[in-house]
């Protein structure tokens, strides 16, 4: 109560309920079964972890209510942002907040400053600048993204903080998506409770009634709350789930270096060994035994007496072996190849994925990982309606897919890849890529011949993709301009597309 004997609008942290806590029931559940789902799930990058959960809340509210060590303040480079989180949190801190500000010589994106919380019921106040998203730049916007969080967390640790309050950063002033901002959000706090969860006893998200649905949903990839929840989760975690800190993975930067090119591994013999044990796990475990008898389900196809519905199920489980795969298997060396990414979006605003068939050393990599990553990294892509462009520029027949890889992509990827795929912009082709194209939409597979255009100059393919959209490889740029002449920013509408 305060001196006026009204109620206090203030919260302690302490009387909310923790994340943990919000699923009792299934807790309970889960614990006495947890030694069969050990034995029968691939296990998520983020495991249930009962005290980590119970270090989260997620709280409907204005941060600066929250009556806890610090809380955070989303503002701009000067600190003088005007969006409903910072003018709440300045009206109630007072007017000293405004001349301790003017000390700190504003902040950079994706740093982290210090004040007093003042007439708060916090005593610190935690300032970040979040960073403005253009889909050109993702990669630069998560990873100052990334940052604020981080240095958040970094700041309140170092100044021995117990709890932490905060706001959502992406501010909607600076255009970031929301569910995009949230998967960064939730794995950096995920990763620092798991690395030095022994120096903060809380961390509150407070949200608003806008943000609640979107946290409430992707909570449980990053703080499953029991091991049935973890398990169920996984196939919907995102491609990139970042580094052991949360940190974004840049393709660029995971290349192997080893110590010794062309010895021997120290523990090759140790694998060796060990192959027995692993080879006796193929075949027992869940993904196997669902299958059921492969061969007998095959032969009933073939005469077909499998009912429509019983093939779809079928697909789905065999599906989701390879989407369970793809989430749990090392990959990073697909992904330092940059043959597969996603850009900006269409004119009709559908998410575009580039692939780099140059970028694709066929005959050196295994097909079957590239399989995977594909997989990995269109699962969450695939859910909305999208358009593939395919760089055939300057490929060589070392770089060329064969017909027998495109039909398993084709026969293993869910239904909602072949619904939701609107167009392929098919890049410099030749004419043998052309006859072949024609003779494998004609077939080998079906419904995707309408689908596919041939681009002979980037001119054409501007009439259906902004060149600001595109992240173009520079080899593409030079030869299109050598061989078509220089873009430039406004074209006319091709009637080719």
């Amino acid at each position: 109560m305060d001196p006026l004997g009204a109620p206090s609008q203030f919260v302690d942290v302490d009387t909310l309920p923790s994340w943990g806590n919000s699923c009792e029931e299934q807790l309970t559940t889960s614990d006495t079964a947890a030694e069969t789902y050990q034995e029968e799930t691939i296990r998520s990058p983020f495991l249930y972890n009962k005290d980590i959960n119970g270090k989260v809340v997620l709280w409907k509210g204005d941060v600066a209510l929250l009556n806890c060590t610090a809380i955070v303040n989303t503002s701009n480079e000067s600190l003088t942002d005007k969006n409903p989180v910072s003018e709440s949190i300045f009206m109630l801190a007072g007017p000293d907040l405004k001349e301790d500000l003017q000390k700190l010589r504003g902040c950079r994106t994706g740093e982290a400053k210090l004040t007093k919380g003042f007439n708060l019921a916090a005593r610190f106040i935690i300032h970040t600048v979040g960073p403005k998203y253009k889909s050109r730049y993702r990669t630069a916007a998560e990873s100052s993204l990334y940052s604020c969080y981080r240095n958040v967390l970094q700041l309140a640790k170092e100044q021995s903080m117990s709890s932490v309050g905060f706001c959502v950063i992406n501010s909607a002033k600076r255009g970031y998506p929301l569910e995009d901002a949230t998967h960064i959000a939730l794995r950096t706090v995920r990763r620092f409770l798991e690395i030095h969860g022994e120096t903060i006893e809380k961390v509150v998200f407070a949200v608003s009634e806008l943000e609640e649905a979107t946290y409430r949903k992707l909570l449980p990839l990053y703080f499953p709350r029991s091991l049935k929840e973890e398990s169920c989760s996984l196939p919907y975690l995102p491609a990139d789930i970042g580094n052991a800190e949360g940190e974004p993975v840049v393709p660029e930067r995971q290349i192997r270096i080893s110590e010794k090119p062309g010895a021997p591994e120290d523990n090759q013999e140790e694998e060796d060994e060990g192959l027995a044990v692993d080879l006796s796990f193929i075949g027992s475990h869940a993904f196997a035994r669902m299958e059921g008898d492969i061969d007998k389900q095959r032969r009933l196809i073939l005469q077909g007496q499998l009912s429509e519905a019983a093939l779809q199920k079928q697909h789905q489980r065999n599906y989701n072996r390879w989407l369970c795969q793809a989430r749990s298997e090392d990959l990073s060396d697909i992904a330092s190849l940059k043959a597969l990414y996603q850009t900006g979006v269409d004119n009709c605003g559908r998410t575009v994925m580039v692939v780099v068939g140059r970028n694709i050393p066929v005959t050196l990599i295994d097909m079957d990982k590239a399989l995977l990553y594909f997989i990995h990294v269109m699962d969450h892509i695939a859910v909305k309606e999208y358009v593939l462009v395919y760089f055939h520029t300057l490929t060589s027949e070392y770089n060329h897919l064969d017909s027998d890889f495109l039909k398993k992509l084709y026969d293993v990827v869910d239904v909602k890849y072949k619904r939701n795929l609107k167009a392929v912009y098919f890049v410099h082709p030749t004419f043998r890529s052309k006859v072949s194209t024609w003779f494998f939409t004609t077939f080998s597979v079906s419904g995707l011949k309408d689908k596919i255009h041939h681009v002979d100059s980037l001119h054409q393919l501007f009439s259906a993709i902004s060149p600001e959209q595109i992240d173009f490889p520079p080899f593409v740029l030079e030869y299109d301009a050598r061989e078509n002449g220089p873009y430039y920013t406004s074209y006319p509408p091709s009637p080719d597309l």
